[in-house]
């Protein structure tokens, strides 16, 4: 993502001290931020999810691509710099090289999620609690158009 770095250059940074939120699950926001230096901890009702750390990461493309409340809560985990685009929109339609590298980017994480969820299946089978993996692979397969609902569709109480 070091090609995003250089295009993005010409927007302003901000600072985040650690604790600082940068955007909050269930909000909304036109911004668009992509990641100098520091670690962004995410987390998803309320359980740490995964750690941001490579320059270059965009953060809020999902929320801007899918014109939907942000999915995650980002948290400064150590000093961070990251340029911002209060108009992320305008951003993504006027430079189509920026668009296509936040492709490339969702790209790689969902071949990343997809690889491990087969892993999965391919270890563990259909043990308890981890048959719904073969629902999961399907669904991203198909998944075609705009709608995605937070949340899980798995037994909130199951029996393992």
């Amino acid at each position: 993502m070091h090609e995003l770095l250089q295009r993005t250059a010409g927007l302003p940074e901000i600072t985040l001290a650690p604790g600082d939120t940068l955007v909050r699950e269930g909000e909304s926001g036109d911004g668009l931020w992509i990641l100098i230096s520091g670690t962004l901890q995410v987390s998803k009702a309320g359980t740490a999810i995964s750690s941001v750390s490579r320059p270059g990461a965009a953060i809020g493309e999902i929320s801007l691509l899918l014109n939907s409340p942000y999915s995650a809560t980002v948290v400064a985990s150590e000093p961070c710099v990251l340029r911002y685009a209060a108009d992320g929109h305008a951003l993504l339609m006027s430079n189509p090289a920026i668009t296509r590298l936040i492709a490339v980017g969702l790209a790689e994480r969902l071949a990343f999620v997809t690889t491990y969820l087969a892993d999965l299946k391919n270890q563990y089978g259909d043990s308890p609690g981890l048959a719904m993996v073969s629902d999961v692979l399907n669904q991203l397969a198909h998944r075609q158009g705009p709608q995605v609902r937070p949340g899980s569709e798995r037994e909130p109480n199951p029996d393992y």
